[in-house]
């Protein structure tokens, strides 16, 4: 149940959407959701050709301050919600797929007699909203678990039960997940990779902006300890945080974690003994249901070897401490009311600075929807995905593989031999629109209405049960990374696939009556954002088959790399807040991905014209339509404390800059808006970045 960042070679940790902060925490008063009015169901519309003509500012330069212009007066009528760390194009649509979640639960829920998923669903949600019972237990349920970290009395012991906690609550200083081995696609493999942390990542331990937070961390991790009946819990919150600090100074920087080839280390489990001594990994193993992994991948080899060091040096009693304290907190969003608003006061206010919790209502349909995630996204498919947005998805994406087909056609720095690789791989892409073709069966699951932590236990024992069971067998190839129901997309490195949930096929993205150079902005950037995954800094790596191998002509790659340096440094220089500047090789293939993402975006919107001049619209001509749709998915506010974290722990900008940090490098951009030398984001021709 850990939230662990995938290996660059696990591929599906690259998505195009911006990551939004995850805070369970504080539980309302309100004892049941009133039905969700049939208005919130229905998609927004963008102005009457699909963008937001009154939300801009046109006092401002497009060249000084192009979010300004395509946006200002949205955004500077914009509120973030109290109970959001951040607001925007994004969560609005996600407020949409949250209404029509709701409903779909709301006829499962609301019947006595309903059976199979159905009878699941209801359940699942109405154990949630039952916050009398769940005040009564209040901390009981965490009993047995407790328990059994008191009884692990042994490092091997408690080896076994962080195993364990890959199918329940609780942390482990390793994690594990199963997917495709990126050098063998065809066959499932076991990955580890570093974990052990209860802050975000390393650089809230180490780095002294955060002190604060570490500070607050400390507190927090007492005062669930002592909510929770450990022993000792002040001096135990001292030596948990003391270890968790020297588990952050052996950790890899998460810009090393994405890179697929420095991740991808195949081991024995006799291997992985000897690279990381002092973590009893057999026991750990047999927790986990993974005796019969045989070979693993090992992400981050250094790491490991110091990380089991930690843990073959700590006391155990500060051990148990410390695998009380992970169970609690991760238990803490389905307990009782001081669980939860402890939980929510650390994690969403203190660290993003989220002012108040989600209602009670909306925690429990996010609940429901990630662990029936299928079951759901079923009926959110026959209510609200046309078959006719699913064609017209179609031709979007068959047009921009013929852009980029061109494109890498003209390319001036690539050899004819890295070309046809390239070719060869763009040809092979597999696309998924929607939905899957095959659902998953949750026949197994029991689900009950009394019963919210077990509930919560058992589907995640359910969901790493399921995974283990992969091991052996062939890839299923029809098997999604997402529900139907998520307003994301992404490339799976591996199975060389794009995929386009249901959910993200609304407006700003898509809209079947709005204009073509706004959806072409919108969902066809986002389509070329995925593509272009597959040729970015570490999808360039894997081949048409998705085996990670090297496939181009080395000075090629000399060549590629000299660009994406100039990208980065570019990246570096932006600072969002003062003092926080963007980490242009954390987010070097999100940028990638931007940049190739709006060329091939604007080029299939020129074929779609089939030779005729675009119309002009309200006095703007085609491509000043196509770049102000594109600046308009990204429109968003952040709250100061959730903007720190996102330069630090999120793979993708700040959404300001995959505008401009965007936009400054295509060419068309500067001919559709005059932006001349003296403007704020001009680059000089020369010195723009040309990758794809």
């Amino acid at each position: 149940m850990k939230r662990v960042l995938l290996s660059a070679a696990a591929a599906l940790a690259i998505t195009c959407a911006l990551g939004a902060t995850a805070a369970i925490a504080r539980a309302d008063s309100t004892p049941a959701a009133p039905a969700v009015a049939a208005d919130l169901t229905k998609a927004p519309r963008m102005g009457p050709w699909g963008f937001d003509l009154a939300g801009m500012d046109r006092s401002v330069k497009p060249g000084d301050d192009f979010v300004s212009f395509s946006s200002g007066t949205y955004l500077s009528q914009l509120q973030i919600p109290a109970d959001r760390t951040s607001w925007g194009s994004f969560n609005v649509l996600r407020e949409l797929s949250d209404a029509r979640i709701k409903a779909v639960i709301d006829r499962s829920a609301s019947n006595p007699a309903a059976v199979g998923e159905a009878q699941q669903i209801g359940g699942l949600y109405n154990s949630f909203m039952n916050e009398a019972q769940v005040e009564a237990l209040d901390a009981r349920p965490l009993a047995a678990d407790l328990a059994a970290i008191r009884a692990a009395t042994t490092r091997e012991a408690l080896a076994r039960v962080m195993g364990a906690t890959n199918g329940g609550f609780g942390g482990s200083f390793f994690a594990a997940f199963i997917t495709q081995d990126a050098k063998d696609p065809n066959t499932n493999v076991t990955y580890l990779t570093q974990a052990g942390l209860g802050m975000p990542n390393r650089d809230y331990y180490l780095d002294a902006k955060f002190a604060e937070k570490k500070t607050a961390y400390r507190a927090y991790v007492a005062k669930l300890l002592t909510m929770a009946g450990w022993t000792n819990p002040e001096k135990a919150a001292d030596d948990i945080v003391a270890l968790e600090t020297r588990i952050a100074e052996g950790s890899w920087p998460i810009a090393d974690q994405r890179d697929a080839e420095k991740t991808y280390n195949p081991a024995t489990i006799a291997e992985l003994e000897t690279l990381a001594p002092g973590f009893p990994w057999k026991a750990w193993m047999n927790g986990a249901s993974l005796t019969g992994a045989g070979r693993v991948i090992v992400s981050e080899p250094t790491a490991f070897t110091k990380i089991a060091a930690v843990y073959g040096s700590t006391p155990v009693a500060t051990l148990q401490a410390w695998q009380a304290f992970h169970t609690a907190d991760q238990a803490a969003p389905y307990l009782s009311s001081r669980f939860v608003n402890a939980n929510f006061e650390f994690h969403a206010k203190t660290l993003s600075g989220q002012p108040e919790q989600r209602a009670r209502w909306k925690r429990a349909t996010a609940l429901v929807s990630n662990n029936l995630g299928e079951a759901v996204g079923k009926i959110y498919v026959e209510s609200y995905f046309p078959a006719e947005s699913k064609a017209k998805m179609e031709q979007l994406v068959a047009n921009l593989r013929v852009a980029l087909k061109a494109r890498i056609d003209k390319l001036d720095w690539m050899s004819p031999e890295t070309k046809a690789r390239a070719q060869a791989k763009l040809a092979s892409f597999n696309v998924k629109i929607g939905y899957p073709d095959k659902w998953r069966d949750y026949g197994a699951l029991k689900i009950t209405a009394d019963d919210l932590y077990g509930n919560v236990e058992r589907a995640a024992a359910f969901e790493w049960a399921f995974n283990v069971d992969k091991l052996g067998k062939p890839v299923d190839r029809e098997e999604w990374g997402m529900f139907p129901q998520t307003v994301n997309a992404y490339y799976n490195a591996t199975l060389n696939e794009i995929v386009f949930p249901a959910a993200i096929l609304q407006p700003p993205f898509f809209d079947p009556d709005a204009d073509p150079a706004v959806n072409y902005a919108g969902i066809g950037a986002v389509i070329g954002h995925e593509i272009s995954h597959g040729f970015d800094d570490q999808g360039r790596k894997f081949d048409a088959d998705g085996s990670l191998r090297d496939w181009w002509q080395p000075s090629d790659a000399a060549k590629f790399e000299a660009q994406t340096a100039i990208l980065g440094a570019q990246y570096s220089s932006y600072e969002p807040l003062p003092g926080a500047k963007v980490n242009g090789d954390l987010t070097m293939g999100e940028n990638i991905g931007d940049l190739g993402g709006i060329l091939i975006a604007l080029d299939a919107y020129h074929l779609s014209l089939g030779g005729k001049p675009a119309p002009v619209v309200d006095g703007l001509t085609g491509d000043q339509r196509f770049f102000l749709g594109f600046a308009q998915i990204w429109r968003s506010k952040y709250r100061d404390d959730t903007l720190r974290q996102q330069i630090v722990a999120d793979p993708h900008s700040p959404a300001m800059f995959r505008v401009i940090g965007t936009l400054r490098n295509v060419d068309a951009w500067y001919v559709a808006f005059n932006v001349k030398e003296g403007d704020r984001w001009y680059i000089k021709p020369e010195d723009r970045v040309r990758i794809w």
